[in-house]
């Protein structure tokens, strides 16, 4: 017997990529529905060599369901996530809204797949944000070699981490550019085509952002609450895959060779670093494909312990669809079994 999974948010990019994971990792699910708004009932989305339509969230009863993939958007999710979980649907929510809940799981599978267990709380397991998910799969494995003190990282992030919206507006302010229009940001409070925006969601009263201060207490849930991180976050003219500058504190000294050889073996990372030109990952690299990439593994040394590096991940996959079918497969495999 397989599993009746439904897809909040099918019609979104986040949905769109789960469903098609869904079927390159042979996922045994009998059923597949696909869930949106109002507005997208009827749209057709390709669910491998099926096709399949849309029905409308709002009025979707979840009782038969076995697992959602919910990511519909913070507010939306608030409101059928409980619902689903009450209908005894298992639900995998990519939003923001349940992640600090304290008895909701945060979860990355090669770094806390253990934390699954507590979905029985609320039938909610919570997919932490893009950012942080490819940051704490390379901390992990360089944690358990010399436990990190602390961790600073800058973010170089891809439209496609604002929707739909922020890939039309780089593509079209893009054009326009080029054919000489005027630029109108909508999406972004800044042009956003040749340019960098050193602001993702709102300001918080310390001058950090939100998307700031999500790496930080993301990354102490999940990993470790006791590492100090220091995060900035820029959104960048790329449409998918998001960069990271991690530059890392151990508590003793790591060599070079000892941080690459532990990411060489770590799940779900893989190492390209050849120190010659063209010898590193980059984010048009890494899009459509599942691993973490490092690359420029380097001494700090202007700090004791201290190891800088290169970290890039496809942010619709790893960052969001990937990491969310991965927890189901983890669910069915230990918890759900039929």
């Amino acid at each position: 017997m397989g599993y009746k999974v439904a897809v909040i948010g099918a019609t979104g990019n986040v949905g769109r990529a789960m469903l098609q994971i869904l079927v390159d990792r042979k996922f045994p699910a009998d059923e597949v529905v696909a869930l949106a708004s109002e507005r997208s009932v009827g749209r057709e989305v390709s669910y491998g060599d099926k096709v399949l339509k849309c029905k409308d969230l709002a009025t979707f009863d979840f009782k038969g369901c076995d697992i959602a993939l919910s990511s519909p958007g913070a507010k939306v999710s608030a409101i059928h996530s409980p619902r689903a979980a009450a209908a005894g649907c298992v639900v995998i929510d990519n939003t923001s809204h349940f992640r600090m809940e304290p008895d909701v799981p945060l979860v990355v599978p090669e770094v806390n797949p253990d934390a699954i267990a507590q979905y029985k709380k609320r039938g909610i397991i919570a997919n932490p944000n893009c950012s942080t998910i490819q940051m704490v799969v390379a901390l992990k494995p360089l944690h358990k070699l010399g436990k990190i003190k602390r961790v600073v990282v800058s973010t170089y992030q891809s439209v496609s981490g604002a929707g739909k919206e922020g890939m039309d507006e780089l593509y079209d302010q893009t054009k326009g550019i080029l054919v000489h229009d005027a630029i109108k940001p909508q999406k972004f409070a800044k042009q956003i085509a040749f340019n960098l925006i050193p602001q993702i969601d709102v300001f918080m009263e310390d001058g950090s952002t939100k998307e700031e201060w999500k790496m930080v207490v993301e990354t102490h849930k999940i990993l470790d609450p006791d590492i100090a991180v220091n995060a900035t976050c820029v959104r960048v003219p790329v449409f998918v895959s998001h960069s990271e500058s991690i530059n890392v504190e151990f508590e003793r000294p790591v060599s070079v060779a000892e941080a690459t050889e532990a990411l060489r073996e770590a799940e779900g990372v893989v190492v390209m670093d050849t120190r010659e030109p063209g010898g590193y990952i980059t984010p048009l690299d890494t899009t459509g494909e599942d691993p973490v990439y490092i690359s420029r593994i380097r001494k700090d040394p202007t700090v004791k312990n201290g190891l800088s590096f290169w970290c890039v991940a496809d942010n619709l996959r790893k960052g969001a669809a990937l990491n969310a079918v991965q927890i189901a497969e983890v669910l069915i495999r230990d918890y759900l079994k039929k």
